[in-house]
């Protein structure tokens, strides 16, 4: 144990444990944080530290050495609190244990140096912001690279500047694993990813780095670059060309028009409208500063974190970023807008069928959904135009990519703008390369979308399209004439190799969808599901909808029924009571038939069914 600055200690453990004493207040009890846990050590040494207990312990990252004893700590009554990213790696990883592929692997994130058991947790830490622990203020801050949901703590004690690093810096230029900033194969978002954060640390101006292994180093202004140049040399090396990813982080902002800018650091690309008043408004904002995606989508694999915002601020005059605006629900394009708003204040405005997929995620079986509820700040009807400061925004449907998607008119510097999101690639050349559209069956595309897009673009004439994944797209006439040729070949193909002509089944020949998708229901309780049904016969048909359900649960009915005009569309709710034991995942689902089309148990949904003390 060493004191290694007045009321921070260090306990060798296996990984370093720093323990800050809280202020002392006469006849009170002697209290302290922990930065990290390792193997609980530190609570057989509480007297040694003139301490009476531990109030919380603030974990860095998830791996086993810093993590390994926080059964004892949660026994001892200390409250745990973890990064955002890695809470899952934590609470429950036993579902990890469970699901993780381990046969012909290509995800080589460490996350299986994680826990054994699961432990409860307290909270998550607040990114970006201050919080008060113990009597202890605590700044954190993401800084990803040793894992991707690494944060930093900093801490003012006695007039100096603390930062507890975990183990994104070992010594100045020096990491404790290059191993774990592999993420994926052949890739090198982690190393990349260790340069931005040792150049948005270095912005913190720390007079101390406290690390989870190494010792402790007073000059940061030395330590943190010589890391960021070593990293940069060896990210470089594993690239077929030089990656400046410290000038991508300087500049992250390319100039579209002087009043629009196209952020090419994020993945997919986000679009800023600059007002005169110094306000931004951004489209999309997904993860922000991206290195590269790993080969997985669990959580604690996506990182959406702020890394650009100072960019904007110090080369773009920008005094607020004031709202955000989706082109459609994915989670390359959200990820990062609810930490918009809880950092910066932001608004989600949403377009109006957008705004409930963000709000209630599986509620609908759609793919590439963010973790959590994103709540609309305002929803925006289809086809309104909002005026924002000297700016006024026309909101379109967009179905293509999505049937959830909008398109954003709006004139800027003299040019008629729309924003499209990933409806297509922008990068057609008439007479050379097609433009490729698209489109996803899962993600509820209809064979007539990009014909109805194609009507919208010629109707709107824009100069400029913008989109997610592809540069900006100057556009006229031959590319407009090539998008409704595309559209037009499209419904052809579909018509081709569908049997539409004697039943429409749609693109996706899905004709009956339970919602919600994924639920869940007390043991013993009741859940209603409700069974959207559609016709695909050109003519009247009865239709009878019977729940399916596993043993132990109950319907309150048999089947329904139902009868629809052609093409018609109508909705059955059924009650079901849930089993008595708790189980994950519980599969129900609705057997249906349509005139003389058996489609058998054609559509399911999920449900956990949660006892008392589970989760």
């Amino acid at each position: 144990m060493t004191e290694v600055l007045p009321g921070v200690f260090r306990i060798l453990d296996t990984c370093h444990v720093y323990v800050i004493a809280a202020p002392a207040q006469p006849g009170t009890e002697r209290t302290g944080i922990a930065i990290d846990f390792g193997s609980g050590r530190v609570l057989d040494l509480l007297e040694e530290l003139g301490l009476d207990r531990l109030t919380h312990v603030l974990m860095t990252h998830h791996h086993r050495d810093q993590a390994q004893g926080l059964a004892q700590a949660v026994e001892a009554g200390v409250a745990v609190h973890v990064p955002p990213v890695e809470r899952d790696l934590f609470e429950k990883v036993g579902e990890m244990w469970q699901g993780r592929r381990i046969s012909n692997d290509y995800d080589l994130r460490d996350d299986r140096f994680s826990l054994l058991e699961p432990v409860p947790v307290d909270g998550v830490v607040p990114e970006y912001r201050t919080a008060r622990y113990g009597g202890v203020d605590v700044r954190v801050l993401p800084t990803p690279g040793h894992t991707p949901g690494s944060v930093s703590y900093l801490v003012e004690t006695g007039g100096t500047r603390v930062a507890f690093t975990g183990d994104l810096i070992y010594a100045p230029g020096k990491v404790w694993s290059l191993a774990a900033t592999q993420w994926s194969y052949t890739e090198n978002e982690g190393p990349a990813m260790v340069v931005v954060s040792s150049e948005l640390l270095q912005r913190e101006e720390p007079d101390v780095l406290l690390p989870s292994h190494g010792e402790p180093m007073t000059d940061p202004a030395d330590a943190l670059p010589r890391l960021s140049a070593a990293m940069q040399r060896y990210v470089d090396f594993r690239r077929p060309h030089p990656w400046n990813v410290r000038g991508l982080l300087a500049e992250p902002f390319i100039e579209v028009t002087p009043h629009l800018l196209m952020n090419r650091s994020s993945q997919s690309y986000s679009y800023v409208l600059l007002s005169e008043s110094g306000a931004a408004m951004v489209f999309d904002f997904g993860y922000d500063m991206c290195t590269g995606l790993v080969n997985s989508t669990a959580r604690e694999a996506r990182r959406p974190w702020l890394a650009s915002l100072p960019a904007l601020r110090e080369r773009h005059g920008v005094t607020e970023v004031e709202v955000a605006l989706p082109t459609h629900y994915h989670d390359d394009h959200v990820a990062g807008m609810p930490l918009l708003r809880d950092v910066e204040g932001t608004e989600i405005w949403a377009p109006s069928h957008i705004a409930p997929i963000l709000a209630t995620p599986l509620h609908h079986d759609l793919p590439c959904q963010w973790f959590d509820p994103i709540p609309a700040d305002r929803v925006l009807g289809l086809g309104e135009t909002v005026r924002w400061h000297e700016y006024e925004i026309t909101v379109h449907d967009l179905p293509g990519h999505t049937l959830f998607a909008a398109a954003y008119e709006f004139e800027v510097d003299g040019h008629r703008v729309l924003v499209t999101g990933d409806q297509q690639d922008g990068n057609g050349v008439p007479g050379e390369r097609q433009e490729i559209l698209n489109f996803q069956y899962k993600n509820r595309f209809r064979i007539e979308d990009y014909r109805k897009s194609a009507a919208l673009y010629r109707r709107l004439r824009p100069d400029l399209m913008v989109s997610g994944h592809w540069r900006p797209r100057w556009v006229d006439d031959d590319y407009l004439r090539m998008l409704t040729e595309r559209g037009e070949e499209l419904v052809a193909l579909h018509h081709d190799l569908l049997p539409l002509d004697r039943l429409d089944v749609g693109a996706d020949t899905v004709l009956c969808r339970l919602t919600p998708y994924y639920s869940s229901v007390p043991a013993g309780g009741e859940i209603t599901l409700t069974a959207t049904v559609r016709n695909p016969w050109p003519g009247k048909a009865t239709v009878t909808v019977e729940p399916v359900v596993p043993p132990g649960w109950r319907r309150e009915s048999g089947s329904s029924t139902l009868r629809l005009d052609g093409g018609g569309m109508d909705q059955v709710r059924l009650r079901l009571g849930a089993d008595t034991v708790p189980r994950r995942r519980v599969r129900l689902a609705v057997d249906v038939t349509i005139g003389d089309l058996r489609l058998g148990q054609h559509a399911e949904a999920l449900v956990d069914v949660v006892g008392e003390g589970t989760r």
